[in-house]
């Protein structure tokens, strides 16, 4: 119970948080900024791919260890940490190797996943500890 809790509760901050942040606020930078890389249809399954396997890893590598140590305030930091260096491989990879890859869109991605992480990590761990 508590580790299907943890999970939900992290799932569903990250992907409230990232459909408010792409579905509104970043709407039209990112479109601006994709171009035509941007995939039309949009594809779904590699998108709920990306959800519920990320959402594993902060699980495994931030919110189980933070809610047994340094509770909420180690999940922000290990949280933003983890959604740094995750978003970040993706932004330079983009960098290296995809013409015209966009570094603005590169360096407010790798913002965003920062932010993003640390917040559905301090949530998950939130509840983990509510159920020790």
């Amino acid at each position: 119970m508590k580790l299907a809790a943890t999970y939900l509760t992290t799932a569903a901050v990250f992907l409230i948080l990232d459909l408010i942040w792409l579905g509104t606020i970043a709407f039209g930078f990112y479109r601006e900024q994709m171009g035509s890389l941007i995939a039309d249809p949009f594809n779904y399954t590699a998108a709920a791919a990306f959800y519920l396997l990320f959402v594993v890893g902060v699980l495994i590598f931030v919110v189980l260890p933070a809610s047994q140590t340094g509770g909420v305030p180690q999940a922000l930091w290990m949280g933003a940490l983890f959604g740094f260096f995750t978003y970040m491989t993706y932004d330079l990879t983009g960098l290296a190797v995809i013409r015209d890859f966009p570094a603005k869109l590169a360096l407010v991605d790798m913002a965003w996943g920062t932010f993003l992480t640390a917040m559905a990590s301090a949530a998950g761990t939130f509840v983990a500890q509510r159920f020790s």
